[in-house]
């Protein structure tokens, strides 16, 4: 109805996902504040203390929410837009951990939060079976997927159903160290998966000619492709290089680098 005030929401969450998911729900809530670090948590309670009736949302937070808070959100909870099939891929990689692992499909669960780990019980689930292997449109396409079904359900949640704990699985920050590559004995498509799983951070790197460089874009080769710049890889495999970024330089193709970098 035209005129009608709006349900308040107080966001929690930071980077891709968040950004996602709050580009759909800034459109359908009144966003009374976005929390997005421990110290915001103090801003919270006395916001909820003040109107109990504000809901809660998060998206890739990074930041564990103490009992006394969660407790303010009761019945319904915190609803967490959870990047994975819950109960597999807990933690703080579920997509980047999903694509490592050889998935096709990429799934969505809003949970409530609780203090254990992506343990709470699911309120929704969806999974999407042709996402392009491309991260950032993996993440939108889940964000705003989750974040279009709390507007059209918050007010009227249906009962959530308890997790599997024995099916969980688990995942875990990564560190530099992770981006390392080894074509001797990795395949092109491990490969191009750590490229895809490891943008933003930590960022696939190797040197060619002498040269250390991030790898931002590439793709497998089929049998008899060639192209400018390739990495030969196990099992017979080729990955050709398409855009990279030499160290303390700005990105580039990689016909620019061939140009400039190579005599």
């Amino acid at each position: 109805m035209a005129g009608e005030a709006k349900e308040k929401i107080i966001f929690f969450g930071n980077g891709p996902l968040a950004d996602a998911a709050l580009a759909v729900l800034e459109k359908k809530f009144e966003i009374v504040f976005h929390a997005r670090e421990k110290a915001d948590l103090l801003k919270v309670k006395e916001l909820k203390a003040n109107n109990p009736g504000i809901h809660g949302v998060l998206a890739s937070f990074g930041v564990i929410i103490r009992e006394d808070v969660l407790e303010l959100f009761e019945p319904e909870g915190i609803l967490n837009i959870h990047p994975s099939l819950l109960p597999a891929y807990r933690g703080a990689s579920p997509i980047e951990s999903a694509i490592l692992a050889g998935d096709t499909e990429f799934s969505v669960s809003i949970m409530k939060l609780v203090r254990a780990m992506d343990a709470g019980p699911i309120y929704y689930q969806r999974t999407f079976k042709d996402l392009p292997l491309n991260k950032a449109e993996i993440y939108r396409v889940l964000a705003s997927d989750g974040a279009e079904w709390i507007a059209e359900n918050l007010t009227n949640l249906p009962e959530p159903m308890a997790q599997d704990d024995e099916k969980a699985t688990f995942t875990t920050k990564f560190s530099k160290s992770d981006a390392l590559i080894d074509p001797s004995t990795e395949t092109a498509e491990e490969i191009f998966r750590k490229i895809v799983a490891f943008q933003g951070f930590p960022k696939v790197k190797f040197a060619f000619y002498g040269i250390p460089c991030i790898i931002l874009e590439a793709k497998v080769l089929k049998v008899g492709e060639t192209a400018p710049l390739v990495l030969e890889c196990a099992r017979g495999s080729k990955i050709a290089i398409l855009r990279l970024q030499p160290e303390n330089r700005k990105p580039m193709d990689v016909k620019s680098f061939l140009n400039g970098y190579v005599k």
